[in-house]
């Protein structure tokens, strides 16, 4: 593909379907557009080259560079660091808690851990801020030795990208973890077709070549540049000749590396101790490098082989000739000697400024067990934790659990390297600490934390249906009260999520559990309060739990809680009050609780946070915000790598009437779903199909969807939810024998948690299952109690029904007032199919409805319109863009596009633009 020679010719051969999509993506970045490509490929076939193409052909352009390095791999941000080098003068522009994030990390300031998407938005409006004078191209080559934190913080910046300018490259290696670069542009690299390396393999040899050892270089090469360079230079000119000693194969970057040895071995031995020395350090720093040197006597001389030969430039950073140069240098060493290199390298790093630069050095100059140096690296764990390297505080406990004598601490430190590792993200190391753990002496507790960790592990890896967090709660209960009362927590979470797919450790069991406990000594906490009227309710129904929820709830409401503390505790919570219909509470909670994960970054939370909230602004009417914050939780899902079920885009979709979108989302997910052990996923499609098809006014089919929705009352909110559809939908299908069940169990929570919303429900669903004087005191009950509530959808469907009882009972002007009251509501909600069945029954009481479109008139996307609701709102384009995980040049090109669909040029005629679409609801 590349090779350098002489007589003028083309440094490429070939390529030109590769070489075309990066003119295409230079052009792109030229015009203003953002682009991303993923170039993937084995060892040698030329990503490199095709990247150095990228920077030849992008005049007028800015080019930033990076590479992993293996031996970096367990340094935090190391890559990082590297791209944004550059324009670390342009910091102070980054919005504040982003840029107190990024310096953090990078270790430009001290401060608190920070949230390692902060640091994402942070490095997307540095690039974007730089891209503003002049395109920037981005090249990070061998990105799988990229250290965890960089790879993951570049892939969301990938993600993000929009209209910045900005242009990403990654090149990456076959094979290689596809997890941080899913869903990202990619242009597979494959070896030269045969015409092509016929060619390349021409222009590097300079004598004559044998026919036969031509096809056997070409054939064992499989048109891999480098290989193609190196099998040239380890043949003697007798061998090309005549194909005597052909070199025998094996795998290509072996074969590659073997090369760069042989090449290693012609050098003085100070220039290969020199490089060595070179490839051992991580930063690529030359004083760095030199200064190790001189520690063992290698003068600057030295270099001069090493250069002359092409394997190294010591001009600004070290920079290998291909990264399979430096992993020959290293691994061609002996242990003694790299444990020796390692050794100059800590002595000459300095041990204020860059300590776990220097643990991590004299770690691996160690050949055998030792405290001191263990002890080194744990606290250099904690320190890069504090920089935000999850990976790197995660690398460090590990080796300093591998070098500890004294078999209790090495468990003890096994134990917390195997908690770092799961936290991030790298379970099967954790379970590998977790054996070293076990096989040291530990006490009891210390073995039931062992137990937990497995469960959290398996519970993450979709072990759901199994509950091993069941059976880790229970082991702590004599070890750890509070630890254990927490899992139990965790427990229910998950049995909730597995619902009816769950084999051991059902909701109800959980619930036993509990109940089974002792009471906390003191006064307890608002958790412990919450946890036993979860249990109570299960197991004793709701006359018996809802009252020491609503007390929980109550408490929740008004503490004080550390952030650490609410992103434990509130999404149980938030959960909770809904499902004993506490309308207040659920909207406090869910509110705080999403505020809280935005303002701290906290992206993990955030998606749950955005789920109970959307559904709380669903049951508000508040369509479209909850259409917006759906969108925003996808957002965070791809922005992470991690897509979510969707949850948010099925509900809203069957509020809105949308059979086909239902159908789709619901047939697309459920196989996943299933196989991830949530069974709260089929309840929540059975519900959202009920309630598509009670407003369609399809009572048959909405009885299935309900009948299969309820089928396990102990998944609480979303079956309660589906029985009130099943009461509507049998009374509308004339099959009313179908309801009875359902209807004793709205009438139980209704009397247990004896709030306006429930009892407003149950009235409503009462009055469909009666007749005369009795049906009617009903209906005006459920107006009433729901007029006092958060729950307008609701109110809306109470007058909905009122109005067709009406109807029906030939009071044609009563059933209008309700009629129209239900239509309006329910056409602003965006609440389509219901708005329409309102309309039908209206035009059947004689009155004439024109049909009002409910579709945006303005065309507005979701983002654009949740990004106009902001601006309105009075946020700056760079809030926005935190909010939404966008740059500031994003949210201003996003605002460009709805001023133009509007018709206006300003913020200021934003509001009353967009006050006549109903699609689109304005804060007040």
């Amino acid at each position: 593909m590349q090779a350098r020679r002489v007589a003028g010719r083309p440094g490429l051969v070939g390529r030109h379907h590769e070489c075309s999509a990066l003119d295409r993506l230079v052009a792109g970045v030229r015009g203003g557009h953002s682009e991303v490509l993923v170039l993937r490929g084995e060892a040698g076939v030329g990503k490199s080259a095709l990247l150095d193409h990228v920077i030849g052909n992008a005049p007028g352009c800015q080019v930033a560079r990076a590479a992993g390095i293996e031996s970096e791999m367990e340094l935090a941000f190391a890559g990082l660091h590297q791209l944004c080098a550059p324009f670390l003068n342009r910091l102070e522009a980054v919005p504040g808690p982003q840029c107190e994030a990024l310096g953090t990390a990078l270790g430009l300031r001290s401060g608190d851990t920070p949230d390692r998407f902060l640091i994402g938005l942070a490095v997307l409006s540095l690039l974007s801020d730089a891209a503003r004078e002049q395109p920037l191209i981005c090249i990070i080559d061998d990105a799988q030795w990229l250290d965890r934190a960089s790879a993951q913080t570049l892939a969301f910046v990938a993600r993000r990208l929009a209209a910045e300018a900005v242009a990403l490259v990654f090149a990456v290696r076959d094979p290689f973890d596809e997890h941080d670069w899913a869903g990202l542009p990619t242009l597979v690299v494959a070896g030269l077709p045969d015409r092509d390396a016929r060619t390349l393999l021409d222009a590097l040899v300079t004598g004559p070549l044998d026919e036969r050892v031509r096809e056997r270089i070409l054939t064992e090469t499989r048109g891999n540049p480098l290989a193609l360079l190196s099998a040239t230079r380890e043949l003697s000119p007798e061998q090309m000749a005549g194909g005597f000693g052909m070199p025998g194969t094996g795998p290509l970057p072996d074969r590659i590396e073997a090369g760069f040895r042989r090449r290693l071995v012609a050098l003085p031995p100070a220039t290969q101790r020199l490089l060595l020395v070179a490839a051992a350090e991580p930063d690529q720093d030359p004083v760095l490098v030199w200064r190790a040197a001189g520690l063992l006597g290698v003068g600057v001389d030295a270099a001069e082989p090493a250069i002359a030969d092409g394997l190294v430039e010591f001009a600004g950073q070290v920079r290998f000739c291909h990264p399979l140069a430096r992993s020959a240098v290293y691994r061609a060493a002996s242990a003694e000697e790299r444990r020796r290199i390692h050794g100059a390298l800590a002595d000459a790093t300095d041990p204020g400024r860059d300590a776990e630069r220097r643990a991590w050095h004299r770690a691996h100059a160690t050949s055998g067990l030792d405290e001191t140096v263990a002890a080194d690296l744990e606290r250099s764990a904690g320190r890069a934790r504090a920089r935000g390297g999850l990976a790197a505080a995660a690398a460090f406990r590990e080796r300093a659990a591998e070098l500890t004598p004294d078999p209790q601490r090495r468990a003890q430190r096994a134990l917390a390297a195997a908690q770092a590792k799961h936290q991030a993200g790298a379970p099967d190391r954790a379970l590998r600490l977790l054996a070293i753990a076990d096989a040291g002496p530990q006490d009891e507790l210390a073995r039931a934390r062992c137990q937990l960790l497995r469960a959290q592990i398996a519970t993450g890896a979709g072990a759901g249906r199994d509950a091993p967090l069941l059976a880790a709660a229970k082991r702590l209960e004599q070890l750890d009260a509070a630890l254990a009362r927490e899992t139990y927590r965790d427990a229910f979470y998950a049995a909730l999520n597995a619902g009816r797919l769950a084999t051991r450790g059902s909701v109800r069991e959980v619930a036993q559990a509990v109940r089974a406990l002792p009471p906390p000594s003191g006064p307890g906490h608002a958790g412990d309060l919450l946890l036993d009227g979860l249990a109570r309710v299960i197991t004793d129904g709701y006359a018996a739990g809802a009252p020491l929820l609503r007390s929980a709830l109550d408490r929740f409401r008004n503490a004080e809680v550390s952030t650490e503390e609410a992103f434990r505790w509130l999404p149980l919570a938030a959960k909770s009050s809904h499902d004993v219909w506490d309308d207040e509470s659920w909207h406090t909670l869910a509110h705080r609780l999403v505020t809280l994960a935005r303002d701290s970054g906290a992206l993990t939370v955030l998606p749950v946070a955005l789920m109970l909230g959307l559904a709380d602004q669903l049951f508000a009417g508040a369509v479209s915000t909850a259409a917006a914050m759906a969108e925003e939780a996808d957002a965070v899902g791809r922005a992470t790598g991690h897509p979510l079920p969707p949850y948010g885009a099925l509900v809203v979709a069957a509020w809105r009437g949308r059979e086909a979108e239902v159908t789709a989302l619901a047939v697309a997910a459920t196989a996943e779903m299933t196989a991830r052990d949530e069974g709260q996923w089929l309840t929540a499609g059975a519900w959202a199909s009920a309630l598509l098809y009670n407003g369609m006014g399809r009572y048959d089919d909405a009885c299935i969807a309900a009948e299969r929705g309820s089928a396990y009352p102990d998944e609480l909110g979303l079956a309660s939810w589906s029985m009130v559809e099943l009461v509507e939908a049998a009374a509308r299908s004339g099959t009313p024998e179908r309801a009875a069940g359902a209807m004793r169990r709205l009438t139980e929570i209704a009397e247990g948690c004896d709030t306006d919303w429930a009892r407003g429900v149950e009235a409503r669903s009462r009055a469909l299952l009666r007749e005369g004087e009795p049906a009617e005191r009903a209906h005006r009950e459920a107006i009433a109690r729901l007029g006092r509530t958060r729950v307008r959808s609701g109110l809306a469907r109470a007058h909905l029904n009122y109005g067709e009882w009406l109807r029906r009972e030939n009071r044609r002007m009563d059933a209008r007032v309700q009629l129209r009251l239900a239509h309006d509501m329910l056409t602003e909600m965006g609440a389509e199919a219901f708005a329409e069945r309102a309309r039908r029954e209206l035009l059947a009481t004689g009155e004439t409805v024109r049909k009002r479109r409910v579709d945006r008139a303005t065309d507005l996307t979701e983002q654009e319109a949740q990004i106009a609701r902001l601006a309105v709102a009075g946020h700056t384009n760079p809030e926005i863009g935190t909010r939404l995980f966008l740059s500031p040049r994003t949210v201003e090109w996003h605002l460009r596009k709805v001023f133009s669909k509007l018709g206006i040029s300003s913020r200021k005629e934003l509001r009353s633009a967009l006050r006549g679409d109903v699609s689109v609801q304005l804060p007040a």
